[in-house]
C-alpha cells in the first residue's frame, strides 16, 4: 500500500453546510469538527447516533448519549447566505485568496 495522501477540505470549521445525501438529507449545520485523515466532518444536529457510555466514576453519569457522528464529505455543501447550497470556487487578490459562491460570486 502506499502513503495515506489527506483531502484538501474546502470547508472549514464552523461553516454552515447542507447535507446532500444519506438519511439527513436536507439538514443544515454548523461544521463542528473536521477529520482530515478519514475525509470527514461532524455536523451539529445530524447523523445522530446512540452510544453507550459506561459509568467510570461518581460524577460521571453512565448510559446511553445520543452523539453526532461523522458523516463523508462529499455528501456535504456549503450555504451561501444568498443563494442556498452552492459550490465553492477561489478568487485571488493579489496575496489574498478568498472563497466565492460558484453561482452568484459573492464572499463566504
Amino acid at each position: 500500500m502506499g502513503a495515506v495522501t489527506q483531502h484538501k477540505f474546502k470547508v472549514k470549521k464552523e461553516d454552515t453546510v447542507q447535507i446532500i445525501a444519506g438519511k439527513d438529507k436536507g439538514k443544515r449545520g454548523r461544521i463542528l469538527k473536521i477529520l482530515r485523515d478519514k475525509d470527514r466532518v461532524v455536523v451539529e444536529g445530524a447523523n445522530i447516533v446512540k452510544k453507550a457510555k459506561k459509568r467510570r466514576n461518581q460524577q460521571d453519569r453512565g448510559g446511553i448519549f445520543e452523539i453526532e457522528a461523522a458523516i463523508h464529505s462529499s455528501n456535504v455543501q456549503i450555504v451561501c447566505k444568498r443563494c442556498g447550497p452552492t459550490r465553492i470556487g477561489f478568487k485571488l487578490d493579489g496575496d489574498t485568496k478568498t472563497r466565492i459562491c460558484r453561482k452568484c460570486g459573492e464572499a463566504l
